[in-house]
């Protein structure tokens, strides 16, 4: 799959840097440069193709929304700003989605989730590896991110949870976010060791504190059962013949 081009407009240094730690994160996103106001972007749009423009408002020289309405051909834009009173003008001028500063990281997923939406992205990313290995040798995955194959051990996965398009893999010592669905890391994983029990979630077993009829305790964190999988859950976990 071809990379989402990105490029960042903002004169604020704070919000460049949280927006490149974003798409830093994001194996499908790539950075192509950063322009501290309009007039910057306007010759970087000139001289090469942009994908998805992350454009603040209020800037020097010439305001976000100002810059939109100058352009004749415009790559998909997200507006970024601490004002949320500017959103009906954006959305006439046909922006992609409009985040409001301070941005969560999951606020932000959201946004890359309509970019893949609208352009109907049906491949994921090769983001999964699960290696044949002798049954002496602690099994593990690759996982795909930060631009590189992450190893992970599934006997150090405490949950994996869905942030749609992409799954976020928690283990004691990290965070791995890579773009792949839920349900096929639901498929590739060993029944015995790992249980789907939310929509969102996937836990390992072996790592359940304690539980009830509506929720399980993983690491400190308390994760929901879904409607649709309490009965598999409390089968798996003995409470039903």
């Amino acid at each position: 799959m071809n990379k989402i081009k990105c490029l960042i407009v903002d004169d604020e240094p704070l919000a460049q840097d949280v927006l490149k730690k974003y798409i830093g994160q994001l194996d499908s996103l790539c950075l192509e440069g950063t322009c501290n106001n309009a007039i910057e972007a306007l010759t970087v749009l000139q001289q090469q193709k942009i994908d998805l423009l992350f454009l603040d408002i209020q800037m020097p020289k010439l305001s976000g929304i100002d810059f939109l309405k100058t352009l004749s051909q415009c790559p998909k834009v997200i507006l970024t700003t601490a004002y949320r009173d500017y959103a009906p003008e954006a959305f006439e001028l046909s922006v992609m989605d409009y985040l409001l500063k301070p941005i969560p990281f999951e606020r932000f997923l959201t946004s890359i989730n309509k970019y893949h939406a609208l352009h109907k992205r049906s491949e994921a990313l090769p983001a999964f590896v699960l290696p044949l290995l002798p049954a002496t040798t602690d099994p593990f995955i690759y996982l795909k991110a930060d631009k590189k194959m992450v190893k992970v051990l599934l006997k150090d996965i405490i949950y994996i949870e869905s942030l749609k398009d992409y799954v976020r893999v928690k283990t004691p010592e990290k965070e791995v976010i890579t773009y792949q669905k839920i349900s096929y890391l639901e498929e590739k994983l060993p029944d015995e060791s790992f249980i789907r029990i939310h929509r969102s979630f996937i836990i390992s077993i072996d790592k359940i504190k304690s539980f009830n009829s509506t929720s399980i305790e993983v690491a400190g964190k308390e994760l929901p059962i879904g409607r649709l999988y309490k009965d598999q859950v409390m089968k798996t976990l003995g409470l039903h013949p």
